[in-house]
């Protein structure tokens, strides 16, 4: 059997203003051709389908058109809920998915409703494998809380309830798999799914906790035996403490400016009656280019004119500047627009390198307010922010405003 293993699609992401309806609706095109030059069997979502619980229509249109091509192609779906998925959201529809062969695990419940087989292709439902399908846990779900205990001790408690979670959740899996082999004489591997940080996991900028109490670090060894372990929400790709049966297949696209320079993939998993045969990684082509640049303004203009290059058809290319050394100056937004004129550039966000920023205040502290103009002032305290372009500017003609009217009160009253 092969599975494709992907997680953390984040449909309905509002990336700074900008919606990524269009990378989503490449990347479900992109993926159908692959399932069928690729004879997938069946794909397995492991959490972060949607970026918020309350997706866009859009989003929602993008979603159900996956489920249908897949149907389509004869292909199964497994979907897993993550920590930005909501259960009502997935469970609207679950019913009704499950006669188009997409089966939805939205949150933890009896044990046996997460062992659930994945079918080979073609509409014959013929099992290819079993899964522990686990999605995000939440503590509510899996725990009691108790009064007085430190941090440490309910990392621990949650930490101990999922793995009694997945133990449960295998055994209820070996038990399956006993009974198919005696009923068919067929052995059916074993796979489990998580979405939650492992112990020696590397994340980014990008993945950000929304709950409360969630789990920072679940350990591996205290994963069930299984054949593979697909899991989700880091949004890198990587096998987890060298272990190539424990995976994170990373986000497909990248979800922020830190995952620019990341190569981008979904995982083709190879199993047969005797467990995993193989894991090969399918890069996932750049449907929006993306870049951070970091450099002295003396030195800008030179990696600006690079990443134009990376720009694709009428495709801007997305760009985050991170300006060194002259990070003092007021006016540097100003500036980097002026440089990336005429470019098929979007700059999105410039920021400025708050140490020399800082160190810069610091070589002025000798100076005083009575040495200072008020938009100076302004100015030097707004340059310790990081904020986009059209905002800086905006406070900028803002606090221009506000002084004129004073001036011309004062004018006034003299």
């Amino acid at each position: 059997m092969r599975i494709l293993h992907t997680s953390d699609w984040h449909l309905g992401q509002h990336f700074m203003g900008y919606s990524r309806q269009a990378e989503h609706q490449a990347l479900i095109d992109w993926l159908l051709t692959q399932v069928q030059s690729q004879a997938v069997d069946a794909v397995l979502i492991a959490g972060d389908i949607f970026d918020t619980g309350a997706p866009p229509s859009y989003a929602r249109e993008l979603y159900n058109q996956l489920i249908v091509r897949l149907h389509e192609a004869g292909v199964a779906l497994l979907l897993l809920a993550g920590n930005h998925d909501s259960v009502s959201v997935l469970d609207e529809s679950r019913d009704l998915l499950s006669h188009l062969g997409t089966q939805v695990i939205s949150s933890t419940g009896d044990d046996d409703q997460h062992v659930v087989t994945l079918a080979l292709r073609g509409g014959q439902k013929t099992p290819g494998c079993i899964v522990c399908a686990l999605p995000f846990i939440r503590p509510r779900d899996v725990q009691q809380s108790q009064a007085g205990q430190s941090a440490q001790e309910k990392q621990q408690a949650l930490q101990t309830a999922i793995a009694a979670t997945y133990q449960r959740v295998y055994a209820a899996a070996l038990q399956k798999q006993a009974d198919w082999l005696t009923n068919t004489g067929q052995h059916l591997p074993i796979i489990a799914t998580g979405h939650l940080t492992t112990v020696g996991a590397s994340s980014n900028e990008s993945v950000r906790e929304i709950y409360v109490g969630a789990l920072e670090a679940f350990p591996t060894n205290a994963f069930p035996p299984a054949s593979y372990i697909a899991l989700g929400h880091i949004h890198k790709p990587q096998a987890v403490g060298g272990l190539e049966h424990i995976r994170y297949s990373g986000s497909p696209i990248a979800l922020g400016f830190d995952e620019a320079k990341q190569t981008k993939q979904v995982l083709l998993v190879d199993l047969d009656a005797s467990g995993l045969q193989s894991v090969t990684a399918l890069p996932v082509p750049v449907f929006q280019p993306m870049a951070a640049l970091r450099a002295s303004l003396k030195h800008l203009s030179a990696l600006l004119q690079e990443a134009a290059a990376k720009a694709i058809g009428d495709a801007p290319v997305w760009v985050e500047v991170t300006v060194q050394e002259d990070d003092y100056l007021a006016d540097i937004a100003s500036r980097v627009q002026a440089m990336a004129e005429g470019m098929p550039l979007n700059i999105l966000r410039i920021k400025r390198q708050r140490g020399l920023a800082a160190a810069q205040l610091v070589s002025d502290a000798h100076e005083s307010l009575d040495e200072l103009s008020p938009l100076e002032v302004f100015e030097r305290r707004l340059a310790q922010e990081s904020l986009e372009p059209p905002l800086q500017l905006a406070l900028t003609e803002r606090y221009q405003q506000v002084l004129q009217s004073l001036n011309s009160s004062t004018g006034d009253a003299a």
